[in-house]
């Protein structure tokens, strides 16, 4: 269930930056291209704004409920409270202490 979960969020996610990078926008970042501001498009430019909007805040939503979804979904699984650096591998061995240097020394 938190894959799917996950999946959904992920990809609401993905479609809703997408959409608001498509909505038009007052300093012209995306102004002409394929904003449905051409006279050849099927829909006005405020059809266009309007079906935007709409889609950016029902991807909103989507968001928001699969996140407080994720949140209490992962809240009541259990999962260890170990780090994967606190568990050792069982094949490592402790530290060897050096030998002491065998350096000639003046008499």
């Amino acid at each position: 269930m938190g894959s799917v979960l996950l999946v959904i969020h992920l990809i609401t996610a993905i479609f809703l930056v997408a959409v608001i990078l498509m909505q038009r926008s007052n300093g012209g970042a995306l102004n002409g291209l394929g904003g449905g501001s051409g006279a050849n498009s099927f829909l006005t430019a405020r059809g266009t704004g309007n079906l935007l909007t709409r889609t950016t805040a029902i991807l909103a939503t989507i968001f928001f409920i699969t996140s407080i979804s994720l949140c209490l979904y992962y809240k009541g699984a259990e999962h260890p409270s170990t780090s994967v650096l606190d568990v050792a591998p069982a094949a490592q061995q402790a530290p060897v202490a050096p030998a002491a240097p065998n350096v000639p020394t003046a008499k």
